[in-house]
């Protein structure tokens, strides 16, 4: 055994973030996390993730929260356990490409409010849309980790994971994680990949995966013995289905072994407790689908990550065509094919299933063309492992001329504008990077917020003049 295998594995905990995406729609609020973070704080966690990813914008969207608020307070919480984020390159946590100004600046905003690593990751894998995000990140002190999107085909050999980790190493990152974003990494592939990746780079690995297809305990054990550094695991009560494999089950995998991680089972027991209910109440009002929970084994044989069935399943019910799932199945692949062989995740995951329903909907493939679709041939979204297919890229977007640089390269400076824009709703800093990622939402947001506040202003008056009683 050499020597980097013989460290106790280092666990990074979802369920504040990942694991409720994952199977609640991040639908957990900031008021039912913090009376646990206390003893969350005295696991031992490698790190917390509790921010990133579709928190910010469900926090706005269905939840009335300010995110930043919910960082602050978790800041406030956590005093000796390092708080994690999920960031979509350049794309921030929103849907598009963003100026570099609004990059940059909200990588610092992250970290002055909390943040102390933060997973960097681009849907395409396309390094150029990583960069800024990762400077940003090693300029305001925090750890830049670069998550690599986790796909199979023909182009992702093992030459082609060890190559990007090299040039991930040279960008100035921190750590490496491999996102598995659909369950799709076999036990004895992860052998192989994280001994290939420990050989090439010095950097720590991560490994983050989904249970979606039953593989993922598996997968983490034959990782660890492989010298993998840290994984990622959920509380059990929010574990498994299209979640992450169980802390507690991990910890007790790895219990007497050189891996110990020395966690104390009855603190994660009692942390276990206070989260049940959560769940229970969860599957009582139907947020939580127990169809989330079993294993669906056609991850593996579609690729297609578990929220990007659902998607496909409501998409056709919509349109009462769920008589055409298998054969949407089917035509994801062959999309996937035209479109460079991409990973499915967001936001590529949605773009290629959405025409993949079009395409047999219509009956013609690609006669009707979504703009994110024709966006992705517009090579806007970056550059793919693979070419497009011609004769697609032809018929989607005829003859306009394909970007071939960084796609951010071709946008200006934003954050001047922006904050004109959002001056009269304007009560923190933060503000206007909430409003940059979701213009609309962040208005009514900001328009609740004053209209909150008045009320409380109101029930202060009705206060002083005797109206509470005593």
């Amino acid at each position: 055994m050499s020597e980097n295998q013989k460290k106790p594995i280092k666990i990074t905990e979802t369920i504040l973030r990942d694991a409720h995406q994952s199977l609640i729609a991040t639908r957990m609020t900031t008021e039912q996390m913090l009376p646990i973070v206390d003893k969350m704080d005295q696991v031992g966690y490698h790190s917390v993730e509790c921010w990133g990813g579709a928190t910010f914008d469900a926090s706005l969207r269905f939840l009335k929260e300010d995110p930043w608020d919910r960082l602050r307070k978790f800041r406030d919480g956590f005093k000796k356990t390092k708080l994690q984020m999920l960031f979509r390159g350049q794309n921030i946590l929103g849907y598009r490409p963003y100026a570099d100004d609004v990059v940059e600046y909200f990588v610092q905003k992250s970290v002055a409010n909390g943040i102390d690593i933060i997973r960097i990751f681009d849907c395409l894998n396309d390094l150029r849309n990583l960069q800024t995000a990762v400077t940003a990140a090693n300029k305001e002190k925090g750890h830049a980790q670069v998550a690599l999107s986790y796909t199979l085909g023909d182009a992702y050999t093992l030459e082609y994971w060890t190559d990007i980790a090299k040039r991930i190493e040279d960008m100035g990152a921190n750590s490496i994680c491999i996102k598995d974003m659909a369950g799709l990494l076999l036990p004895y592939q992860a052998t192989e990949l994280i001994g290939a990746l420990k050989e090439a780079v010095d950097l720590p690995i991560q490994l983050h995966t989904h249970y979606t297809s039953g593989v993922a305990s598996m997968t983490y054990m034959k990782a660890v013995e492989a010298g993998v550094d840290v994984i990622d695991t959920a509380m059990s009560p929010f574990a498994l289905g299209t979640s992450q494999p169980a802390t507690e089950v991990m910890v007790e995998t790895f219990k007497g072994t050189p891996y110990d991680t020395g966690f104390d089972q009855s603190l994660l027991a009692e942390i276990a407790d206070y989260f049940r209910p959560i769940r229970d109440d969860a599957l009582e009002t139907g947020l939580l689908n127990p169809k989330n929970l079993g294993v669906n084994i056609k991850t593996l044989l579609y690729q297609v990550p578990g929220g990007m069935l659902s998607n496909l399943t409501s998409q056709l019910k919509e349109q009462h065509a769920e008589d055409k799932y298998y054969e949407v199945l089917e035509e994801v692949p062959r999309v996937r094919k035209d479109l460079g062989e991409c990973p499915l995740v967001t936001p590529s995951s949605q773009i290629v299933g959405t025409q993949a329903v079009f395409n047999v909907l219509t009956g013609e493939r690609y006669k009707m063309v979504t703009k994110e679709t024709k966006d992705v041939l517009s090579g806007k979204y970056g550059q793919t492992v693979k070419p497009f297919d011609p004769e697609v890229q032809k018929k989607c977007i005829g003859d306009t001329k394909p970007v071939t640089c960084r796609y951010a390269d071709l946008i200006p400076d934003e954050l001047e504008t922006l904050e004109k824009e959002i001056e009269i709703y304007k009560e923190q800093d933060e503000d206007v990077l909430t409003y940059a990622l979701f213009p609309q939402v962040a208005k009514e947001f900001f328009q609740y917020r004053e209209a909150q506040k008045k009320k409380v202003d109101a029930s202060v008056a009705d206060g002083e003049n005797g109206a509470y009683p005593v």
